[in-house]
């Protein structure tokens, strides 16, 4: 069995510190997200989510089909569906037919929609800068460097 240290010079399993990793990583996250979530509901009047939505569509101009949406957010199509109905009510997004296939739509951002992203954007990394602020830059680049290490052995399986 596979040791790591704790305090006052005992040992417990691996199995043990990597649950307290994981429980860390959850708490941790999770009070980052509130906080990003307060902010931009008080600041902006806006939700996560519909940020996330817009995030994605900023990163593909010619648009994304709604089940592209929902792949890179994890999240089901009808979580999605809302959210681009709003955008697109208040003319920050649309959708346009696909002529090889009638049923499906692509969703993108009008320039409306990509003039409120930045904004938002910019926003957005000023906070995370700083509710981060705490760490210096060997942090980061450490952190960085250990979470690419488990996405890549997790996505490998």
């Amino acid at each position: 069995m596979t040791t790591s240290p704790v305090k006052a010079g005992k040992t417990e399993p691996m199995s043990k510190s990597r649950l307290r990793l994981w429980l860390k990583l959850l708490k941790t996250s999770g009070l980052i997200e509130e906080e990003l979530r307060r902010r931009m509901r008080a600041e902006l009047g806006t939700t996560l989510p519909r940020f996330d939505v817009m995030s994605a569509l900023s990163r593909a101009p010619d648009g994304l089909k709604m089940s592209e949406i929902s792949k890179r957010l994890r999240v089901s199509n009808g979580n999605i569906t809302g959210i681009v109905d709003k955008l697109t009510d208040e003319g920050i997004a649309l959708r346009v037919s696909i002529p090889a296939d009638r049923r499906a739509n692509l969703v993108r951002l009008t320039p409306k929609g990509q003039a409120l992203f930045a904004r938002h954007a910019a926003l957005h990394e000023a906070w995370i800068d700083e509710i981060l602020a705490g760490l210096n830059a060997d942090d980061v680049a450490g952190m960085v460097l250990r979470l690419d290490h488990l996405s890549t052995t997790l996505e490998d399986e």
